[in-house]
This record gives C-alpha cells, structure tokens and sequence, in this order.
C-alpha cells in the first residue's frame, strides 16, 4: 500500500473480511442499524457518515467499487482520528450485505421514491441504503414502487440533500422512532 501512486483514487486491495489494518470494528452484538453506501465517491461524505456510524454504535457496509482509498495512511492524512473504532465491512455487492442480514429489511433512499422517511417503521437493526452521489441507486437496487424506497422531503428548489447529511437524518430518525435519542 505504501508504494501507491497519490494521484491513485481506486481502493486498496483490501479482503471483505478483514480490515484489521485499516479499521478495527468495534465488536457491536446488534448496532441499532446498519449504513449501507453503495459505490461512494467523495470521502469526506463517507467519513461524515462513519462518524455518525461511530457515535450511534452503527454499523458501516462500504460497497465496492469506493471513489477513494481508505488505507492507514490516507484516513490518517484526511484527519479522521474515529476510524479506528468505526464497525466497518467493505463487500463487493449488495447482495453480499442482504445475505449477511437476512432477517433485516433493508430500506432504500431516493429523492425520486414517493414515500417520506417520517411514513417509514424502520425497525431496529434494519439497513439503510444510499448509492452513489453522482447517480443514486441504480434501477437494479432500487424499484420506486416498493414502500421501502423513501425520501426525505425536501422543496422544490433542492435537487437534493448531501449524503452525509441525509444519512445522519435517517440515523436519527431510526433512534428518535425507538426512544434510543438522550
């Protein structure tokens, strides 16, 4: 890892089991919920996220390919001082994450889905999914009609929310709906 190029953005080589090196999990028995980010792009959302993930007990899934390292020396360089105690999986599809909890619903965000995350019973220990944000979730992942696809509501003169903010929103509300706030 230390022999990269900087100006390299792709992920290090990195097995989905074993993350020692690069970010120890704290061992959670049942994290309240769990953050799926499928494909993320920009860091600094990822690491916002993760330090929501950190103080809520979350678990973090980082679905591949990442628009970023997230080796030592990189989380080091970008200041995030929380990593090292970040429950964090890197997996390679979402099918992966449905299959490592298959007695969870897994919940879909779009800002194109009709139901409003306050419609939501999002249970505890359930996931909640965000893709890209250059392009969402793609149609594969994401069917509009099903009532697991929500959004929060936002006017018209906002095509949409930051992912970090709009993940740290649907955390809380999962906590505020099951008295897990104060």
């Amino acid at each position: 890892m230390d022999n990269e190029k900087s100006s390299d953005t792709s992920e290090p080589d990195v097995p989905s089991d074993s993350l020692a090196d690069v970010a120890p999990c704290l061992q959670v028995d049942e994290p309240p919920v769990h953050v799926v980010l499928y494909q993320p792009e920009i860091p600094q959302n990822t690491g916002n996220i993760g330090r929501t993930c950190v103080a809520v007990g979350a678990k973090l899934w980082l679905v591949r390919p990442l628009g970023f390292k997230i080796d030592e020396h990189s989380v080091r360089r970008a200041g995030v001082d929380y990593w090292h105690m970040l429950n964090l999986q890197l997996v390679d599809s979402i099918g992966e994450v449905q299959q490592a909890l298959p007695q969870r619903k897994f919940w879909y965000f779009s800002r194109f889905a009709r139901r409003s995350l306050w419609e939501a019973e999002i249970d505890l220990g359930d996931a909640i999914v965000f893709g890209r944000e250059s392009a969402g979730l793609p149609e594969e992942i994401l069917d509009l009609d099903s009532p697991q696809a929500i959004r929060i509501p936002t006017t018209e003169q906002v095509r949409s929310l930051n992912l970090s903010n709009t993940a740290a929103i649907a955390v809380y509300e999962v906590l505020r709906q099951h008295g897990r706030l104060g």
